[in-house]
């Protein structure tokens, strides 16, 4: 079965283009052709269209996928209408060709400590150290690759378990500026073994005396509700973060609500909760990215279903402005507080 696709490819050449750009293409693929088949059609159509031929990964709606990955499943899962970009824009040379030394430029931090077993285990991490969140906010960081490889080497009973540490949590751009999460097409967790890592360097404290009377003795700091001024006719978007379970049963409370839902790309991403700690002003830049996706995109107001998140926004709130150079005009609620006050109106 023949399918017909809607490609929005990205050109840029360093040696002549000032900024990169797109151009349309109209490809037909056979049911069981690949990604690279896809990038071949282009590259027919038009050749100045380039891809490497080696190590090839790339995004397509901002997922990254490899040379053998099924159209089928892309077209099942993303549609028809696909944008094909470098695997990282920022280190485009040509196309789809990247400058990749950067990742090899990190596996010299455990060089000294790892075997050409590991060498040959982190390169099978490549597209993994493409796919980094992380790298959109920080073009230096060191890549979530080097810090699978580093837990590998301690797990493995390394005897430099505290050099290795050193090395990848005394980088400006290192793990404390980690926040697992990635855009490969087929998605990996090690969100754990990032935990893990940090624990290794900063294990909890127990304790104090005084620090147990005094969480004993006081009340649990409760989030201040907020109190909708208005919903109807408002645009609404609904921040999910790591959670999909209550996607579809906010939406029809925000229609019952009166108001229209607001779709936003980062709906669904994290926004440095876990970073706030050891890594503020990439958290604040974290949530910033976040809020003014929602508000860039029309929204009025914004659910947000972490309670712990919501709190992070309004504690910060100024602090996150004056990093990210912009006012922020967005009402935030819990989606508790969201639910019973579109329950309440209901009942009126």
């Amino acid at each position: 079965m023949l399918q017909t696709l809607e490609i929005k490819a990205f050109f840029f050449n360093a040696k002549t283009d000032y900024l990169p750009y797109y151009k349309q293409f109209n490809i037909i693929l056979e049911e069981e052709a690949t990604t690279k088949d896809l990038l071949a059609k282009i590259q027919e159509q038009n050749e100045n269209f380039t891809y490497p031929k080696q190590k090839l990964v790339f995004k397509i709606n901002g997922l990254v996928v490899d040379a053998k990955q099924s159209m089928k499943d892309v077209v099942k899962r993303l549609g028809t209408s696909l944008q094909v970009d470098p695997v990282n824009a920022y280190r485009s040379n040509n196309g789809l060709k990247i400058n990749d030394s950067d990742f090899m430029e990190s596996y010299e931090l455990l060089a000294p400590f790892a075997s050409e077993e590991d060498l040959k285990y982190y390169k099978t991490l490549y597209a993994l150290h493409y796919s980094s969140e992380t790298e959109k906010f920080d073009h230096e960081y060191i890549g979530d690759a080097i810090l699978i490889l580093a837990h590998k080497l301690i797990a493995d009973g390394s005897e430099y378990k505290e050099e290795i540490l050193k090395v990848i949590s005394d980088e400006d751009s290192g793990l404390f500026d980690c926040e697992y999460e990635n855009n490969l097409f087929n998605a990996q967790d090690h969100t754990a073994v990032i935990e893990e890592l940090k624990l290794m360097v900063n294990p909890p404290k127990k304790p104090s005396l005084t620090n147990k009377l005094v969480s004993r003795f006081s009340k649990k700091k409760q989030l201040t509700r907020t109190t909708l001024r208005q919903t109807e006719g408002k645009y609404i978007a609904y921040y999910a973060g790591d959670t999909m379970d209550n996607i579809d049963y906010m939406h029809k409370m925000i229609i019952r609500a009166g108001a229209k839902i607001l779709l936003f790309s980062r709906a669904n991403k994290l926004s440095g909760l876990s970073l706030i700690k050891e890594s503020r002003k990439l958290a604040y830049t974290k949530a910033a990215t976040t809020m003014l996706d929602a508000l860039d995109s029309g929204a009025q107001i914004l659910i947000v279903e972490n309670k712990d998140i919501l709190s992070m926004f309004k504690k910060h709130f100024a602090a996150i402005e004056k990093t990210i150079g912009r006012e922020i005009d967005l009402e935030l609620i819990s989606s508790e507080d969201f639910t019973k006050q579109a329950e309440d109106l209901e009942n009126i």
